[in-house]
């Protein structure tokens, strides 16, 4: 049996539910949430960055590039490799100044 847990993304106040074996980018876009963007949805594109802030999670395959060690460290990984194991709360970041 699949556990849901909550995801509460700060900077929107978005939060939606998310199962244990689904992806918070799928889980996100089921539920016609935008407070991630989506790219490539396959961990290489780098678009749905984001930093956990708090909770429990696994993560799936991610670029290297998008998300070095040193990142993933500090919690930065892809929310479409990011499987949560408790309730999380992340942080899009603010996009890069043209």
């Amino acid at each position: 049996m699949e556990t849901a847990f909550r995801i509460t993304e700060i900077r929107s106040g978005a939060s939606f539910a998310c199962q244990d074996a689904q992806s918070v980018l799928q889980a996100m876009e089921r539920q016609r949430q935008r407070c991630v963007p989506v790219g490539c949805r396959s961990g290489g594109c780098g678009l749905c960055k984001v930093q956990v802030l708090s909770g429990e999670f696994a993560c799936g395959p991610m670029s290297a590039r998008h998300a070095p060690a040193a990142g993933r460290a500090r919690g930065e990984v892809l929310a479409c490799r990011l499987f949560p194991r408790s309730d999380l709360t992340i942080l899009r970041p603010l996009p890069a100044p043209a």
